[in-house]
């Protein structure tokens, strides 16, 4: 049996996160992952680095987060891009709701300033018309997940961790068996996203399936991270499917277009129509997307907890087992400020935020 500071299962991007943090503190740590490393949840993520400012605590986690990723911004593989976000506002109603988003943002420290119907189309002048006003968060950014947990677990093989290409088969007591009966012994990080309940079956978690289309390359046609003000309505909502505007500029020339939410979907086939459902709803904003040629469609899981925090911390009632998973489509945004509130509280150390929204203890049973 070998042992181990750390055990983390599961190599999506927080788990990534997670095992890089924990050897950056010293600790012996294990990799259980037995597919492709970021290729679930992680691979079918847009890489927004995004401030979401509907949840006090998904708005805390997120911006400790967005401090961290100023390290990747000169990292080729991550594709770092630095285009900033532009909220669209296609009525009044969506409008009014600028005011109270800016000055959330402003109060916490993020630069953003709000633009007239003008001032949209100067800095996105291919935007359909009639649209009445935006937001603009200029520093945020994009990145390429998958290569970024590559890169992660890349870091912390190199600090020694091992990287087991196995499934856990079972939690025990200090420790984990293997799928082929071997044991490795240690505390244990459970970071399997929609899998969770398989091994921590008192932490439900919902798989939400999601649509994305990327376009052949056309050069710059965005410039802007685009969303519409109502997208959080549709990434907060309980109805069984949605969609919304969610188009992005990547470094390559591509657009990359979102979004799409679906509860209950029976498996990771490409729906049809709900991929016209998701262009359809672009094309209001950018009708000349119609004119491109998509490259590739393809579609994920992503794990939604109970109340749409993520489960980071101690799981109740276990010894030596903790939890990071239930980051739904903001697993990315807060890979790294996830895994430094894991790990400083695995090693007793103060938080940089209060972890108290995120005790999966909240919801155990």
């Amino acid at each position: 049996m070998s042992t181990y500071d750390l055990i983390v299962i599961g190599a999506g991007i927080v788990g990534a996160a997670c095992a890089e943090q924990a050897t950056a503190e010293g600790l012996k740590v294990a990799i259980v992952e037995p597919a492709t490393v970021g290729g679930g949840a992680t691979a079918a993520a847009m890489g927004h680095l995004v401030a979401m400012d509907d949840d006090p605590a998904e708005f805390a986690l997120s911006r400790y987060s967005l401090g961290l990723w100023e390290a990747f911004a000169e990292l080729p593989a991550a594709e770092f891009s630095r285009c900033g976000t532009l909220w669209v506002a296609s009525n009044d109603d969506e409008l009014a709701r600028i005011p109270d988003k800016l000055a959330r943002l402003t109060d916490a420290g993020v630069v953003a300033e709000a633009v007239d119907a003008a001032g949209l189309y100067e800095l996105e002048p291919m935007l359909a018309a009639g649209l009445r006003g935006g937001l603009l968060i200029s520093r945020e950014a994009v990145v390429y997940p998958p290569a970024v947990a590559r890169h992660l677990v890349d870091l912390a093989l190199e600090r020694g961790a091992t990287l087991h290409r196995q499934y856990a088969f079972r939690l025990q007591p200090g420790g984990v068996v293997l799928q082929d009966g071997g044991k490795l012994h240690g505390p244990v990080l459970v970071a399997t996203g929609c899998a969770l309940p398989r091994l921590l079956p008192g932490l439900p978690i919902r798989a939400r399936k999601g649509h994305l289309v990327i376009t052949e390359r056309y050069g710059q046609r965005v410039n802007h991270q685009l969303l519409e003000l109502g997208y959080a309505d549709s990434a907060h909502g309980a109805d069984a499917a949605s969609v919304a505007f969610n188009v992005q500029p990547r470094p390559t020339g591509q657009i990359l277009i979102g979004s799409s939410r679906e509860y209950d979907a029976a498996d990771a086939d490409v729906s049809m129509d709900m991929v016209r459902m998701m262009l359809q709803r672009s094309f209001r904003f950018l009708p000349w997307l119609r004119e491109l040629d998509a490259l590739r469609v393809w579609t994920g899981f992503r794990p939604v907890s109970t109340d749409g925090l993520p489960y980071l911390g101690r799981v109740p009632g276990m010894a030596d087992t903790w939890v990071a998973a239930g980051h739904e489509g903001l697993g990315v945004t807060t890979s790294l400020g996830s895994a430094r509130l894991l790990i400083d509280q695995l090693l007793g150390r103060p938080t940089a935020i209060d972890a108290a929204p995120y005790d999966p203890a909240r919801v155990a049973s």
